[in-house]
């Protein structure tokens, strides 16, 4: 009677048993099979995150490439300006001979703002010694010979009512002395503007060497540009200044 009992009792136990054996299987095939796969994929993962460096890092020597690029482009746009502005600074110094340029630099107040006079006026040359203002508004012909006046141009405006007409003094020796010092200041001023731009970009290309977001070749290179742009603005002042004091001892 009880061998019945018995054999069930047995078929349950080795039921439980085959069952713990087939979760045992099963978990150590899902062991085996995960570390195979990481196996399998540490290579390509290893590969991703080498490219991954290699990519910030020719990133980051872009942007500091670009960075010392950008200093460059605005030193040398700023000493080209500087050069520019001696230029037209000299081109209102009197030689003695009647030119359309000397008015340059004269502005009048037209509306409330400020307008260059050659743009609101004919400016002509009929002789060696004159120049001759018209105005395009008739209205406005005080306000001009106001702005020459104050213009510390040296120049004295006849007005009549319709133009206004300038007598050019030939100059005397001691008044081309004191042009040609006025002449010297100025390519001095300009000389100062490099040097200040120069003080400037250096600053800020040592800035980025010392924060380590560029290198010292890098640095190097930039440092060498801001000298190139210095020596090739300070030239082109000096060529301006004394081309400009032969006209003004030419008699």
């Amino acid at each position: 009677q009880n061998l019945p009992f018995q054999f069930s009792s047995t078929l349950h136990t080795l039921s439980n048993f085959y069952q713990h054996l087939s979760k045992m299987i099963r978990s150590f095939s899902l062991f085996f099979a995960l570390f195979a796969a990481a196996n399998g994929f540490l290579v390509p993962f290893s590969n991703l995150l080498k490219q991954q460096i290699q990519h910030d890092y020719s990133l980051a020597l872009l942007m500091a490439s670009e960075a010392v690029e950008e200093i460059e482009m605005d030193a040398e746009d700023r000493m080209n300006k500087s050069v520019e502005n001696v230029k037209q600074n000299l081109i209102s110094i009197s030689t003695g001979r009647a030119s359309a340029n000397m008015l340059d630099r004269v502005e009048v107040e037209y509306y409330g703002a400020m307008t260059p006079l050659n743009q609101m006026a004919s400016i002509s040359v009929p002789s060696a010694q004159q120049l001759t203002i018209d105005p395009y508004d008739k209205t406005i012909i005080d306000a001009v010979e106001r702005s020459i006046y104050e213009s510390n141009l040296g120049l004295t405006p006849n007005n009549d009512g319709n133009v206004i007409r300038i007598n050019i003094p030939s100059l005397t020796e001691e008044r081309r002395k004191d042009l040609m010092k006025q002449v010297k200041a100025m390519g001095e001023e300009g000389k100062v503007a490099i040097r200040n731009i120069r003080r400037d970009c250096v600053d800020g290309i040592k800035k980025l060497e010392k924060k380590s977001e560029i290198g010292e070749d890098q640095a190097k290179d930039g440092l060498d540009a801001m000298q190139k742009f210095t020596d090739k603005s300070t030239k082109g002042i000096d060529s301006i200044v004394s081309k400009k004091e032969k006209e003004v001892m030419t008699i």
